[in-house]
Formats: C-alpha cells, sequence, structure tokens
C-alpha cells in the first residue's frame, strides 16, 4: 500500500518527487541501499499519481453539458 504520508501529497507534489527520484536513478550516483529505498519510495510515489489520475478522470467523465452550454454532474454511484 501506499503511506499515508504520500497519500497526504499533492499531485504535484507528488510528481515533483517522484521525478527527482527518477533524476538520480538514472544519474546511478550513490549507494545500492539508496537507490532500492528511492525505487521502492518512487513505486508509492507512482501509484498515489495514478489513482490521482484515476479519480480526477472519473470526476471529469461525470460532467456532462445541455444544448443550452448548461453543465451538470451525475450522481456518484454509492458502493
Amino acid at each position: 500500500g501506499v503511506p499515508d504520508e504520500i497519500k497526504s501529497l499533492g499531485f504535484e507534489e507528488a510528481l515533483e518527487e517522484l521525478e527527482k527520484i527518477v533524476r538520480n536513478l538514472e544519474s546511478g550516483q550513490g549507494k545500492l541501499d539508496d537507490a532500492i529505498n528511492a525505487y521502492e519510495r518512487g513505486a508509492q510515489l507512482k501509484k498515489h499519481c495514478e489513482s490521482q489520475l484515476a479519480e480526477a478522470k472519473t470526476r471529469v467523465e461525470k460532467i456532462s453539458f445541455s444544448d443550452d452550454g448548461g453543465a451538470a454532474v451525475e450522481p456518484t454511484e454509492i458502493s
């Protein structure tokens, strides 16, 4: 699972940290243990970003526009 500390990050914050981790891993500098930890955190950040994107996509898909230019949001199904 994704730690609460990562879940509390906004999308932009998580993406920025993920990009930094990728740059550091690509540089190949640092110790193996640090690289493994960074990779694991990067995987968690990626999962968090993907779930936020999926949630946003679902919300956008529920928006509809009428011919007269009005907008409406379909009610969310309760599971």
